[in-house]
């Protein structure tokens, strides 16, 4: 009598299953409503990653190393830019009026100062340069990291929700099948043990929301923070396909990744540096060419008429300044320790470039595998919709028991998490492999 009096519940539990049929068969499931009872901000996959980029902390530490390098890079390029000098002083000179370091005594001093040709600073400079180049590479990368991490707690966000509205149903469908047990078995019709069974299950269901809700709270406050919204902002978002997701060839793929890969153009960007610094280091057996110039401003109580026939207060001096090396033993020790230095750079970008192409092709069939996990986890759930719409028409027909009938809408919430949780496998892998080859911005932004 007990199991009638709940047909009607059932049907309508049915008929919400059927509907959620309907919405996978169009390739869409709708917007999951927020948990808060604020206001909620609803977002889209590429609002939030939009957002965690633009208030990414990390980000903006790493904008500020590449500015860092950069002005480094214009430290070393300033030798080549004219440079100017100005000083005075007074000394005590008893004898020839002579300064420390070969210069005269002079009330206002002006100096003047460029390198022309230095291949040494030059070769720094180049290596500057490029380094600050790695550097803008690896800010690129922080921006990609950021990037797939917002998308991966948004999607997951999305997949927690939904978890969450299934486990409810199955919280439902175990209550029910409790209480069916307890009245079997006090109508002696079920042994004990049957109705401690069905207590189990509903308790790791209630164990299960328990955890979904932990993991709510936690990827909420986690996205709330990576995109800079307020800690109290209820958010709303959905569950989504990733926009143009990699479905090349591996070849392909591995071809986009020697091309767009982050870490691979940083390993070729350092060792263009220390090549670089190799063809400065082997000019510094050159000689080197400055404009140098100097004003100053002198005064006679330093005993210039002792030593000079003519005292002249202003004097000034400018040219060229060449320097030629006869035997320079630190050039040919510099230029050694850059030439191991660049074979190690040679060597670490072949076995760059070797990781990534056996990298790409991992998390291509890494892809594959999911792609048919996901088919798999899609197969038994539409299984398991046809065995629960068979069951209902028994059900309806009074051929069926209550007990056979929820524990069918179990297993199909159970069909429902493990489709979930393939698709997010799947979402997951794809994002990786994007990352690998270089085309996440295109596809996120």
């Amino acid at each position: 009598m007990n199991e009638r009096a709940n047909a009607a519940g059932v049907r309508r539990s049915g008929t919400g299953y059927a509907a959620w049929v309907v919405l996978l068969t169009l390739g869409g499931i709708s917007a999951v409503r927020a948990q808060d009872a604020g206001i909620s901000r609803k977002l889209t996959l590429k609002e939030a990653v939009t957002l965690a980029v633009g208030n990414s902390r990390d980000l903006a530490l790493a904008r500020l190393h590449y500015d860092l390098v950069q002005r480094e890079a214009g430290v070393a390029k300033a030798a080549f830019l004219p440079n100017f000098y100005t000083g005075t002083g007074a000394a005590f000179t008893n004898g020839f009026p002579l300064m420390s370091g070969g210069g005269v005594p002079a009330i206002f001093s002006l100096s003047y100062d460029q390198q022309i040709f230095n291949p040494p600073l030059k070769g720094d400079q180049r290596a500057a340069e490029q380094r600050a180049e790695g550097q803008r590479l690896s800010m690129q990368g922080v921006r990609d990291a950021v990037m797939v991490r917002a998308a991966l707690e948004y999607l997951e966000l999305a997949k927690v929700r939904h978890a969450q509205e299934l486990m409810r149903g199955e919280r439902l469908s175990a209550g029910r099948i409790l209480d069916s047990m307890r009245e079997r078995a006090a109508a002696g019709r079920e042994l004990p043990i049957e109705v401690t069974r069905a207590q189990l299950t509903a308790a790791r269901i209630e164990q299960r929301i328990a955890q979904l809700e932990d993991r709510e709270d936690s990827l909420s406050g986690e996205l709330r923070d990576i995109m800079g919204l307020p800690a109290d902002q209820p958010i709303e978002v959905s569950t989504e396909e990733i926009p143009g997701a990699a479905t090349e060839e591996a070849k392909d793929l591995v071809s986009q990744a020697m091309a767009n890969n982050i870490e691979l153009k940083q390993a070729e960007t350092e060792r263009r540096a220390r090549e670089e610094k190799l063809k400065g280091e082997r000019g510094g057996y050159w000689p080197t060419v400055s404009l140098v110039g100097q004003y100053n401003v002198l005064s006679n109580t330093n005993n210039y008429t002792d030593f000079f026939k003519k005292f002249q207060r202003n004097n000034v001096i400018f040219g060229l300044e060449v320097r030629i090396p006869i035997f320079a033993s630190r050039t040919t020790s510099a230029v050694a320790f850059a030439r191991a230095d660049l074979n190690e750079a040679d060597l670490l970008l072949a076995k760059k470039r070797s990781e990534l192409s056996l990298d790409v092709r991992r998390k291509a069939r890494q892809v594959r595998e999911t792609d048919l996990a996901g088919e798999v986890a899609r197969l038994e759930l539409q299984l398991s919709q046809e065995n629960l719409r068979i069951l209902q028409v028994q059900f309806d027909q009074g051929r069926g028991s209550l007990r056979d009938l929820e524990a069918a809408h179990l297993e199909e919430n159970d069909r429902w998490l493990s489709f979930l949780d393939a698709n997010y496998a799947r979402q997951q892998a794809q994002l990786e492999l994007l990352r690998t080859t270089g085309q996440v911005a295109k596809v996120l932004q």
